[in-house]
């Protein structure tokens, strides 16, 4: 996949001097003073990329997108790069200044939007595309074959652990200590050194995926009908427009979909310990009284709307992280393990039931 350079988006934003914001295979972000150019991903679909871009400049979005310096896409080698007014981020050194309640009020409001008010056809929300590309680089860090035989024959309830002969019975994996004997070698160990609990943990992700149906893992086509949605919210997508207020920014995932999804990532964390009652109630209280569809009337138990995309983002987490470890050659910190432990405790659901809200 071609690079683009620091260099080369300052150039294409008029400018010499830059500050470098990101740089991932994904994307490169810099900005020149008041300008920010990004360099989308070299995989991108151009056409879609570019109707997100539009709506991001959309009158019926003011006040809740970010609106791009320009309603097109330029291109800097083969990569698009759209062009975009700075905006001060979401301080991470603050917590207690983190916008929940603004980014809740934003999410209603790009939920609530009139589709028949955007003259062009959406493309589909890219949650359920990333979880897929989070799984395949789960895959690559930490190959399905790689296997030992274990000694136990306890069956797992979402099927039997994988054994070195190929599929058959394993040790039943559970949330708190160590269990599935599956292998996977370390990077930088020498050809046959495994490490039995990284290769536990991928396959309790694995096992975690495979309670979701095909069309959140990206296999199949999504439910139909849906709201506007972004696609990838976190804080980090929040910053302070020109005008002073809340924006929300990254639009390459942005479309028709499910809007549960973008309420995933505080909902996972918080059923993971990692955000506090108190806060995510104050989330989920002012994207309801802002009249967002995503987690029913007020009052009423938002898990049985919240539960699918919160799993999914779930894995995704666990598994971005244990790739990130692996190319990283470490082990896993400690939030890092607390997700792959939230995936343990979902693959072990029994089938017939439905699950309840953390407490």
């Amino acid at each position: 996949m071609e690079r683009v350079s620091a260099a080369e988006l300052a150039a294409y934003a008029g400018a010499a001097e830059y500050v470098l914001l990101a740089d991932r295979d994904d994307g490169t972000v810099v900005r020149c003073g008041d300008v920010v150019a990004k360099a989308h991903a070299g995989d991108s679909d151009p056409d879609a990329l570019a109707v997100r871009i539009r709506v991001a400049g959309d009158p019926a979005l003011a006040g809740v997108l970010l609106p791009p310096l320009r309603a097109g896409l330029g291109l800097v080698g083969s990569r698009p790069v759209s062009l975009w007014p700075y905006g001060a981020p979401v301080a991470p050194d603050r917590p207690e200044e983190a916008p929940w309640e603004p980014a809740a009020e934003l999410l209603a409001a790009l939920h609530r939007t009139p589709l028949h008010h955007l003259p062009y056809p959406l493309p589909p929300m890219r949650g359920p595309a990333k979880l897929a590309r989070a799984l395949h680089r789960l895959d690559a860090a930490h190959p399905p074959g790689a296997r030992v035989r274990t000694t136990a024959a306890q069956d797992h309830p979402s099927g039997p652990a994988p054994s070195a002969a190929g599929e058959g019975p394993a040790e039943r994996p559970s949330a708190g200590g160590a269990s599935g004997r599956t292998a996977a070698r370390i990077p930088g160990r020498p050809a046959g050194d495994v490490d039995p609990e990284a290769a536990r943990m991928a396959w309790l992700v694995r096992a975690a995926a495979a309670t979701l149906p095909g069309w959140a893992r990206g296999e199949g086509p999504p439910p139909s009908g849906g709201a506007l949605c972004h696609g990838d919210l976190h804080l980090g997508q929040l910053v302070r427009g020109p005008a002073g207020g809340w924006r929300l920014i990254d639009v390459d995932d942005l479309g028709l979909g499910t809007p549960a999804w973008d309420l995933a990532r505080p909902a996972a964390w918080y059923a993971a310990g990692l955000l506090d009652g108190g806060t995510w109630l104050r989330f989920l209280d002012t994207y309801r009284a802002a009249g967002g569809p995503a987690a029913g009337p007020a009052g009423s138990d938002p898990w049985p709307e919240l539960d699918l995309a919160a799993r999914a983002l779930t894995v995704q987490t666990a598994a971005l992280a244990l790739a990130k470890a692996a190319r990283e050659r470490r082990r896993l910190d400690d939030v890092e393990r607390l997700m792959v432990e939230a995936c343990a405790r979902i693959a072990s659901l029994p089938p017939d039931l439905e699950p309840k809200a953390p407490s």
